[in-house]
């Protein structure tokens, strides 16, 4: 079972709206998981924005849970950039702040965290990168596109079995402002009942 803050989180999640226009947006992502559950194959999810630092970390970190949360099984999450900067440090302390155990390995610009979500699972690893990144895999995954910029730069993704829009603002816009915590959380927020409710429909 996930951590019990995060299982905390979640229950006041689970009670935001989704617009009946958003759950038609999110229909084709639905799709493509139950058909790869339905045939018995891997889920790989590749969470795809320009910089790889704040909405496709935290739409890789919330569906790996989301997936666990409703015993989806085989459900790999990814993200990737269309360039590489840096896992930004509201995105980890959001995650902190909503649960997760989140340990920083390394101290480059580029920092790598371990963020683990229950005792027993493997903790999800988080650093920016390109989407085409080694660490990432190579076909039978869908792209899934968070931000305009990567929708638009990338119309074509090498490997990718669908490739998915998915959008979400960048809380970048309240970055050094009184406001950051409050719009980092309120986008997380959004994006775990989301993905939440995209693995509820599940079969």
């Amino acid at each position: 079972m996930v951590f019990q803050e995060i299982n905390n989180t979640i229950d006041t999640i689970k009670n935001l709206t989704i617009s009946t226009e958003r759950k038609l947006e999110l229909q084709p992502f639905i799709d493509f998981i139950q058909e790869k559950v339905s045939g018995g194959k891997n889920v790989n999810l590749n969470f795809i924005c320009t910089h790889n630092s704040r909405r496709s970390h935290l739409s890789q970190v919330w569906a790996q849970v989301a997936a666990y949360y409703y015993n989806v099984k085989n459900v790999h999450c990814y993200s990737g950039g269309t360039e590489a900067t840096a896992m930004f440090p509201m995105a980890a302390q959001t995650l902190a702040s909503a649960g997760f155990h989140i340990v920083k390995l390394s101290e480059e610009s580029n920092p790598v965290y371990s963020i683990k979500y229950a005792e027993n699972e493997h903790p999800i690893i988080g650093f920016s990168k390109t989407y085409d990144n080694s660490f990432n895999p190579k076909s039978e995954f869908a792209a899934i596109m968070t931000c305009n910029n990567a929708d638009v730069g990338c119309p074509f993704i090498p490997g990718a079995d669908a490739r998915i829009p998915v959008k979400y603002n960048d809380p970048k816009a309240f970055d050094n402002t009184p406001q950051q915590a409050e719009k980092y959380k309120e986008r997380s927020n959004q994006i775990a009942s989301e993905m939440l409710y995209v693995f509820s429909q599940i079969k």
